[in-house]
């Protein structure tokens, strides 16, 4: 299994129910999440910020539960099998497909004069997947399209040059894949669109999440129910609060007769569940030596497996 993150913002509720929980969950020595700065490099970004982010990110998937000595956890650019990969398969996709992906497409019209990694950003993504024999993809519903482009590359490298990769599949969380901005939740949670109060960071103070689940936009004739078409804003609230409890969302519904009780109820649950992260992530944070060794052990134990894979790619393109 493998999936990543890019360190890119605070990491909010939706990156935690919609991945890192079910990072958590489904752990294994054969799992390998990375911190994905090498494709933060396409943002308008610091280099201090981006490598505070991704200490940041590091910390906070340790503290969310993550545990070196079971799964692998590394920094992207620490294994560089994964850039070299990206332009062997960037020889295999083709500008039409990739110019085709919705997320570029948006981005693009957002940004003047793009970067060319915007537009073969999923060709490094595909590089990510491909280099770990990875069968399982956790993904959401935005990522679909780049887990597509994933196993349409491998595919055809496949049928060019020989059995090299392992194509793989998504598997989908059942609730929270999609987490959606508090204030606008037609659109997702995101760290880099959403507004103050649209958005909990899973570092966020008590008070700060009491206030932006209370202040969440719903609507006005009251009736508790999960529909997503009609009631999106109150759909949100019930899908995060049954990520948290393990039930489903229509069961959730059925214990309230008011708005005001379920947000007290969720922000309740919300803060107690976020707790034992940010008290974890303190006390990870203040050790950096610590971090530093545990990065150091992921990228070696990923280039132990993404090596052979990059050597046997490059072999069946005819490279010396």
């Amino acid at each position: 299994m493998f999936s990543g993150i890019q360190p890119s913002g605070s990491m909010h509720l939706g990156n935690y129910l919609g991945a890192i929980k079910q990072w958590v969950q489904t752990q294994s020595p054969e799992a390998y999440y990375c911190i994905a700065d090498l494709h933060a490099l396409t943002l308008q970004i610091e280099p201090a910020a981006l490598r505070e982010q991704t200490t940041d990110y590091v910390t906070s998937l340790l503290a969310a539960g993550l545990d070196p000595e079971i799964c692998t956890l590394f920094v992207q650019s620490q294994v560089p099998y994964h850039a070299q990969m990206s332009w062997l398969l960037e020889c295999v996709a083709t500008f039409g497909e990739l110019s085709r992906m919705t997320q570029f497409k948006e981005k693009a019209s957002r940004q003047h004069g793009y970067r060319v990694g915007l537009l073969t950003y999923p060709v490094l993504m595909a590089s990510d997947i491909l280099l770990y024999e990875t069968e399982q993809v956790p993904v959401g519903e935005d990522q679909r399209q780049h887990l597509e482009m994933t196993r349409l590359v491998a595919e055809r490298f496949n049928n060019r040059f020989g059995p090299t990769f392992t194509v793989p599949v998504g598997v989908h969380p059942p609730a929270g894949a999609r987490v959606m901005d508090l204030q606008e939740p037609t659109r997702k949670m995101s760290k880099s669109l959403s507004t103050p109060l649209g958005s909990i960071n899973i570092l966020d103070e008590p008070s700060a999440i009491e206030k932006k689940i209370k202040k969440a936009v719903t609507d006005t004739d009251n009736e508790v129910r999960f529909d997503w078409e009609q009631k999106p804003g109150l759909s949100n609230l019930l899908e995060i609060y049954a990520s948290f409890s393990g039930e489903k969302p229509d069961e959730v519904a059925s214990r309230y007769s008011r708005y005001g009780d379920l947000k007290n109820d969720l922000a309740s649950l919300v803060i107690e569940s976020l707790a034992p992260i940010a008290a974890r992530y303190r006390e990870l944070r203040s050790d950096p030596s610590t971090l530093d060794a545990i990065a150091e052990q992921g990228a070696a134990k990923a280039s132990a497996v993404a090596g052979p894979v990059y050597r046997r790619a490059a072999e069946a393109m005819g490279l010396f």
